[in-house]
């Protein structure tokens, strides 16, 4: 039944000023849900059961799941005598506790995303959308939630909704795990257009041979614009001015300041203010001069710094700027794309060429440091790629 006079829970407030909308329902006499059969069994025979998972609506499993949660909802709350519908909310988290009671928060929790942000922000200042480099977790920091308890979250972004439920068999929850996942849920969401640009073979492609990539600065601003363009078949040359003007010298002076608080990058310093100062001068075979050069010097440094000082060949190089990437965002599915960015970097910056063919443009390093890149190929849009390729690489190592 709803206990009504009892007041909620809420654990200690991590910032003053941050508290639930409301209480939650509580119930008793609860019936512990062991988890979701995966498959059908006869009686007595063996059945695969889930204890956690994590997907998102447009997945087909989505509604068998969240239709069956809604019954068992529903039979809780007819027995308190109250009416309950989660198609109205937009936010549903419900916790189980090992004592047969339970807890139904329905828009009243308060909720924390834990961003990457993409400079230095101070507290209580405002974040915009074009500050966050990627969603890493989402939490409801008002909530008591126990080691013992089940817990279950249904979310809203955008058109879309996120599940994820840990029935904890164990009695040994998870919560920080938990709270992973409901963020990558939330980024799988929000940023949906971005991962469906690198899975797309042929957008991707498109991007790819115009020298263009999800780069964290550009991801929650102008990459959008790009992968529609991909995406329509229209030419890509026709948005690029405008994103080049984007770039002003505050703009540049941010990623400068970005770069030289890495060990690696600080110690080319001069090199890569010199690279910044020829792009607001507009003089991109400079800019890519020293920035396609530097790359590989960066990538082997942060190699040598984890590696007892030891350098390694491009390849290896690259592999590690993966790794390296995997390890920092907390996996290969976050908006860093570090798989992708793999891809890209092979296939563009550390690209082979056809010497004889004359095939090197200025997007290649290996076409730059050999001198076979055309004339022509010094463009402002190589330039600013050069850039964000090496400012991608500040947030992977």
């Amino acid at each position: 039944m709803v206990d009504k006079m009892e007041k909620a829970v809420s654990a200690p407030v991590a910032t003053p000023g941050i508290y639930n909308l409301g209480e939650p329902l509580r119930f008793k006499d609860v019936e512990q849900i062991s988890g979701f059969v995966a498959e059908t069994a006869n009686p007595g025979q063996v059945v695969k059961v889930w204890t956690r998972h994590a997907l998102i609506s447009d997945e087909p499993l989505f509604h068998w799941l969240v239709d069956s949660l809604d019954g068992v909802i529903r039979h809780m709350a007819q027995k308190a005598g109250v009416g309950v519908s989660l198609r109205r909310a937009d936010t549903v988290l419900l916790i189980i506790k090992p004592d047969n009671t339970a807890e139904l928060w329905m828009d009243t929790a308060a909720v924390a995303v834990r961003c990457a942000v993409k400079r230095v922000i101070g507290t209580h200042t405002a974040v915009f959308e074009k500050d966050i480099a990627d969603v890493t977790g989402m939490s409801f920091p008002c909530v008591e939630i126990g080691a013992e308890d089940k817990v279950f979250c249904i979310f809203r972004e955008g058109w879309g909704f996120g599940l994820a439920f840990d029935f904890n068999p164990k009695g040994q929850l998870d919560l920080e795990g938990f709270q992973s996942l409901l963020g990558m849920l939330h980024r799988q969401l929000r940023y949906r257009h971005l991962y469906q640009a690198v899975t797309d073979p042929v957008v991707f492609g498109t991007l790819v041979a115009a020298g263009w990539f999800p780069f964290v600065e550009i991801i929650t601003s102008e990459f959008r614009e790009l992968a529609r363009q991909a995406e329509s078949g229209s030419d890509i040359a026709e948005i690029e001015p405008k994103i080049i003007a984007a770039f002003d010298a505050a703009r540049l002076g941010s990623l400068f300041e970005r770069w030289t608080a890495k060990p690696h990058f600080a110690a080319r310093a001069t090199l890569l203010k010199e690279a910044v100062e020829a792009f607001t001068d507009q003089k991109p075979a400079s800019v890519i001069k020293i920035i396609l050069t530097e790359i590989e010097g960066v990538l082997n440094d942060a190699h040598k710094a984890v590696n007892d000082g030891q350098g390694a060949k491009i390849r290896d190089l690259l592999a590690f700027a993966q790794a390296s990437a995997e390890k920092l965002a907390g996996g290969p599915d976050t908006l860093f794309f570090p798989d992708a960015f793999g891809r890209y970097l092979s296939a563009h910056t550390f690209a082979n060429f056809d010497p004889v063919a004359g095939t090197g443009t200025a997007g290649s390093r290996h076409a730059v440091g050999h001198g076979a890149a055309s004339q022509d190929s010094y463009t402002m849009t190589r330039a600013l790629q050069a850039i964000l390729t090496i400012d991608q690489l500040a947030f992977y190592t």
